[in-house]
């Protein structure tokens, strides 16, 4: 048997979210799950392939050209309807199509085989024996799972890693081919169809794979599959089920170690990474590389390459070596990566990568990446791995990454020198706090793009956020604190009509007049006459002109409802971060105008009332835009009464989508409404909600069909014959009986059964068980 263990708060968290999911329908029952594997069986299984040869076989696997005939290949990759979901069982998508061997050409029906580089068409006979041996391949692998035992241990599945690559040599080691494997036998199987995937998401389990490797170089998808079985057996749910949450819980990233001292002299640039919330490298005379990074990665490399020969007349391998780890740095490190800064074994932080490469002329190492500092522990790496390199992507050495997650799930030291600054980078010898993660994503994004949309459905806490993360960002550029920090004094110099921190709404009757400038009657002497007035924005765009070492921000809420084009003019050329200098000639006073680059703007917006694609398409190209939805977690473990609220929220939502069909996903109910400034705790608080604002907004969604609204909220509520809300429930006396109205069978499969039968989510069963020295910016 699998003896590997899961750490105890992991397994809560895992069994939390599978709760979760279940009760929202966001995750399929086991039932559910097998009809849609038994239709893929029904199609493609053993005794169908064992019975087709020749051409037959051929198109049934791997037939393209007819639009129509949908082959095993296409099910596999892209199949998606009400009978089959093939992305709930693992993906298989990237690549071409050489990866299945040989495919049809759309386009004039040819088999060929090969890669893209190499390309040889087949005929019909030699691309049938192709599938002939494919096909034999997948029956004799299913033989050689089949022999494995249920709860088999990690030795046995190492023994099934050899056994398959004898059995099957030619397929064993293709995603596409494991996962028809495990689509016939889900129960012996994982669904991830990548080893890094496998190995990636084993670490987040602080578990060693059994084979001995890291993410990279991994041998094969059958070693470590009896992890996720065995993992899936003890939360009592199907492996697809559990991988989707592993997957939502931690989405795939990579880890890179960056060097944060000079190779040659051995200064440190730690402490200016770690104050500033960054990662970076040197080569100054290499310049802004931004208009490089648009080519592609190899013309991209040879550019940089071509830069550093002056100083590697002698070494030119070494100018290419370090081209290539400069543009990891620019481009290949993703948002969301993790990085260590790194001296020689010594870690000096870890960090998650939260924008895109900057130029800052000012540093010693102006190459750079922004960073939310997650720890900042100094720790040695158990291994040896990419020293002397300035940029590396780790994975190769298991316990480095096994220590790194360890690390990460228990925390460090208070992260009082992660200081993620507003937009204009501020270097301060103050030490602040990390930015919640909402707060640090609109700072990404304005530093990319200098505008954000805030947009989701209502009560999903877009002005909230947008508030919040704004004065927070004033804050600690013009006081080096958290905004929480700051004295009144301080506060009144981030807020208000001529603070750092300005909000307007948006609204029909809103216009060019009062955001830019506008003539205005007065009546001196008795007299009308008309005078100029400068709108909101441009009194803020004065303010910032005036104040240039602070940085502004306008906070537009409802940005949708106004006439964006009218309202903006001929400000949308000039708002975009490298058009900033560029000046206009403003049609009312005839005065030159520019936007100051330490402007920043964030609207929100509803998409109950209009959706991003309504949105004009010169606005849409000039903002960024980040996606709040409803979020259950923050009433996790909340009731009101003995109503849990966030699963009650994901079950109306799971109602919602599955009723309004078109939009549904923009027609959701945010989780602001159950809180005021902490969720609800009383059935009373709930009730008057319920009634007052998420019934009427319901009603809306509906268009006044009560059969519909019946659906989403219960026919315990709903009297849909009449055509009315049953009152008589929120009338005081009448809370429980409100509480049994919510809680029907369709609404709460999981939670309210657990609430009835009055278990526990006590989780304690379940525990039980390249040398560079003497390159000055090659940071080591």
């Amino acid at each position: 048997m699998n003896t590997a263990t899961t750490e105890p708060r992991l397994v809560a968290d895992l069994k939390s979210r599978i709760d979760t999911g279940m009760a929202s329908g966001e995750l399929l029952s086991d039932g559910q799950l097998r009809k849609q594997i038994n239709v893929f069986a029904n199609n493609f299984g053993p005794p169908v392939l064992a019975g087709l040869d020749g051409e037959a076989l051929l198109l049934r696997m791997h037939g393209r050209a007819d639009p129509q005939a949908r082959c095993m290949a296409y099910w596999l990759e892209f199949m998606n309807d009400d009978q089959f979901d093939t992305f709930r069982f693992g993906s298989i998508a990237g690549g071409s199509a050489f990866k299945f061997g040989l495919f049809q050409r759309k386009e004039d029906g040819a088999w060929v085989t090969g890669s893209p580089g190499g390309v040889r068409t087949l005929t019909v006979a030699e691309a049938a024996e192709m599938a002939r041996r494919q096909r034999d391949e997948l029956l004799v692998g299913l033989e050689v799972i089949n022999g494995i035992a249920s709860e088999a241990s990690d030795d046995a599945y190492l023994q099934l890693q050899e056994n398959m690559e004898k059995a099957a040599p030619a397929l064993s080691g293709d995603g596409w081919a494991h996962k028809y494997w495990f689509l016939i036998n889900p129960d012996k199987l994982d669904d991830y169809h990548s080893p890094a995937y496998q190995r990636f998401h084993l670490f987040k389990l602080l578990q060693l794979p059994p084979d001995g490797t890291g993410i990279w170089h991994a041998k094969g998808r059958f070693a470590c599959a009896g992890r996720f079985v065995a993992l899936a057996k003890k939360l009592d749910v199907p492996v697809p089920s559990l991988t989707r949450v592993l997957n939502q819980r931690s989405p795939y990233h990579r880890y890179w170690r960056v060097g944060t001292s000079s190779g040659s002299t051995g200064e440190s640039f730690w402490h200016e990474m770690r104050d500033g919330g960054f990662v970076s490298l040197g080569w100054k005379e290499l310049s802004d590389l931004s208009e490089i990074l648009a080519l592609s990665r190899g013309e991209a490399k040879e550019a940089i390459r071509d830069r550093l020969a002056p100083r590697y007349v002698d070494k030119p391998g070494i100018a290419t070596r370090k081209a290539g780890e400069i543009l990891n740095l620019a481009s290949e490190i993703s948002e969301g990566d993790i990085v260590l800064a790194c001296d020689g074994l010594k870690v000096r932080g870890v960090g998650r990568v939260t924008g895109p490469y900057e130029y800052e002329e000012r540093l010693n190492f102006p190459h750079k990446r922004p960073v939310e500092w997650l720890n900042l522990d100094e720790w040695q790496m158990p291994e040896a791995e990419g020293l002397r390199t300035t940029v590396f992507n780790l994975g190769s050495k298991p316990k480095n990454l096994l220590e790194l997650e360890t690390r990460l799930l228990n925390g460090g030291t208070p992260r009082q020198h992660s200081a993620a600054v507003a937009v204009p980078t501020v270097t301060s010898a103050t030490t602040l706090p990390r930015l919640d993660a909402i707060t640090a994503r609109i700072e990404g994004v304005l530093r990319r793009k200098g505008q954000v949309i805030l947009y989701g459905p209502p009560g999903t806490g877009k002005t909230h956020h947008a508030l919040t993360a704004t004065r927070e960002l004033a804050a600690r550029q013009a006081f080096r604190k958290p905004f929480k920090d700051l004295s009144n004094t301080e506060r009144r110099q981030i807020e208000g009509d001529s603070g750092l921190v300005r909000i307007c709404t948006f609204h029909p009757g809103y216009g060019y007049e009062d955001f830019v400038e506008g003539l205005r009657p007065v009546a001196p002497d008795g007299q009308m006459l008309f005078e100029p007035r400068d709108g909101h924005f441009k009194r803020l765009c004065e303010a910032a002109r005036a104040n240039p070492e602070k940085s502004f921000f306008l906070v537009v809420d409802e940005i949708n409802r106004g006439d964006v084009p009218r309202i903006f003019g001929e400000l949308l050329t000039i708002l975009e971060l490298n058009k900033r200098d560029l000046q206009v000639i403003l049609p009312v006073t005839g005065a030159a105008f520019s936007v100051p680059p330490n402007v920043y703007l964030i609207g929100t917006m509803n998409t109950a009332d209009r959706s991003i694609s309504m949105l004009d398409a010169a606005l849409r190209r000039r903002f960024g835009f980040i996606e709040l939805m409803p979020d259950s977690s923050v009433l996790r473990d909340q009731k009101a009464g003995s109503l849990p609220l966030g699963p009650w929220l994901d079950a109306l939502n799971a109602r919602l989508r599955s009723n309004l069909k078109r939009d549904a996903r923009n027609l959701q109910v945010g989780h602001a409404y159950l809180m005021a400034r902490q969720p609800l705790t009383s059935i009373a608080e709930f009730s008057r909600v319920l009634r007052d604002d998420i019934i009427p907004l319901l009603e809306e969604y509906c268009y006044d069909d009560f059969q519909m609204l019946g659906d989403i909220l219960g026919k315990a509520l709903v009297d849909a014959e009449v055509g009315r809300i049953r009152d008589e429930l929120f009338s005081p006396g009448s809370e429980e009986s409100l509480v049994e109205a919510l809680s029907y069978e369709e609404m709460q499969p999981l939670v309210m059964a657990k609430e009835a039968a009055g278990t526990s989510d006590d989780t304690d069963d379940l525990a039980a068980d390249a040398d560079d020295a003497g390159d000055d910016d090659a940071a080591a």
